[in-house]
């Protein structure tokens, strides 16, 4: 009758407290069969990357230097400031070169005026020759119709005089090819002095941003030509509008990089995915790094992207589009990568141990070559105590998150 009397709240508690167990036990003997987590065999496109980090450059950057020396007169262009091919950075005062340039037109006159010299000594010769020439003809004429009436010292002081006439033409002719020389030397010096005049004006070799400035005006500039360490630039030229990637291409990818390959490149600080082009490498392994230096060329026509930019750029090594893939710890593998086994759960919900061959694998997927079909239900875990032929219970697991690379 003491039982009897016992709270019916107690006998409740009782029976809540064996429940849980038994439900347990169902749960792992549901039916007499093991839940097992089962994945499906599915096809999707697989690919193997590596990321590769590097910093942008410019595709090209100089230091503007001056041809000749002088003082800057005006200086156009600041820091940030975009220019266009040829358009003018700055104008120097160089007073002596004006001066050089008079000197210059004085010695072409000159030279003029020697070949006009020349050319009347040389007509002088000539006209002397012409009539050393006919005194000497006449004299054998009548030597030769008479003779005894001419004597012989006379012919032959004639002949000497046409000789001298002849030489003295031959060296006036040379003397006027010296003059008229004389004259190309002057206007070549000419020239050299105007060019140099022209370099007073220091434009830009190719469109770009000016990146530096160093020089102000006033500022002493040296020529650029000197071997002097003080000679001073007058502005950095940056041309940002295609930027370089020297990426170091890790020796085991060196056969994946194609010259005109496109890659994706993700810059973190924009959030901003861009692409790019393989344009150039070193066809060289470095002993050290064991890397080959691999150049991206990157479009930048809005100058969005600034040198100095840190960027990630996925190397794709291996492909394959549809491939039968199974998640990585579906596969037991064996001696060799490419060899495994699986554990599939049949429609009869039995373990069949099968053997496969492995192809392309990433770190949550592989490719299934051979041993399994589209659809196929594969363990992912917990089969170390499970045998072929076993009755399972299969629940699909949840699909591993795919890399957003």
């Amino acid at each position: 009758m003491k039982f009897a009397a016992l709270p019916l709240a107690f006998l409740l508690a009782l029976s809540s407290c064996s429940r849980p167990r038994s439900v347990e036990a169902q749960t792992v003997q549901a039916g007499g069969a093991t839940t097992v987590a089962v994945a499906k065999a599915g096809i999707e496109d697989l690919s193997r990357q590596i990321v590769l980090t590097a910093e942008f450059k410019p595709f090209q950057e100089i230091e503007v230097l001056s041809k000749v020396a002088g003082f800057v007169k005006t200086i156009h262009v600041d820091v940030g400031d975009r220019v266009k091919q040829g358009q003018l950075l700055a104008l120097l005062e160089v007073p002596e070169m004006a001066d050089d340039q008079t000197r210059a037109q004085s010695m072409v006159s000159r030279s003029q005026a020697e070949v006009a010299r020349a050319r009347d000594e040389l007509q002088r010769a000539e006209s002397a020759r012409s009539i050393a020439l006919l005194s000497f003809n006449r004299l054998s004429q009548v030597a030769k119709q008479k003779k005894g009436l001419i004597a012989q010292q006379e012919i032959d002081d004639s002949q000497s005089r046409l000789l001298i006439a002849e030489a003295q033409v031959n060296a006036a002719k040379s003397n006027l090819s010296a003059a008229e020389q004389q004259v190309h030397v002057s206007s070549a010096e000419l020239q050299k002095t105007k060019t140099l005049l022209e370099y007073v004006r220091v434009t830009a070799p190719f469109a770009g941003v000016v990146t530096k400035r160093y020089a102000n005006t006033g500022s002493m500039i040296q020529a650029g030509t000197s071997s002097s360490t003080q000679v001073m630039p007058l502005v950095r030229l940056s041309d940002n509008s295609l930027l370089r990637l020297i990426l170091p291409v890790p020796e085991s990818a060196v056969p994946a990089v194609r010259l005109g390959q496109q890659v994706s490149i993700h810059v973190s600080t924009l959030n901003r995915t861009f692409v790019g082009r393989f344009a150039r490498f070193a066809d060289r392994i470095s002993s050290t790094t064991r890397t080959m230096d691999t150049e991206v060329d990157v479009p930048n026509p809005d100058l969005v992207l600034i040198p100095g930019m840190y960027a990630e750029v996925n190397l794709t090594l291996e492909r394959r589009d549809k491939a039968l893939t199974v998640p990585i710890p579906a596969i037991e593998f064996g001696s060799e990568e490419s060899s495994g086994r699986v554990f599939v759960v049949t429609p009869q919900n039995k373990v069949d141990i099968r053997k496969v061959r492995v192809g392309l694998q990433t770190p949550t997927n592989a490719e299934i070559r051979s041993g399994l079909h589209e659809g196929d239900l594969v363990i992912t875990a917990n089969r170390g105590s499970l045998h072929a032929g076993d009755v399972v219970h299969p629940k699909l697991a949840e699909p591993a998150p795919r890399a957003t690379h």
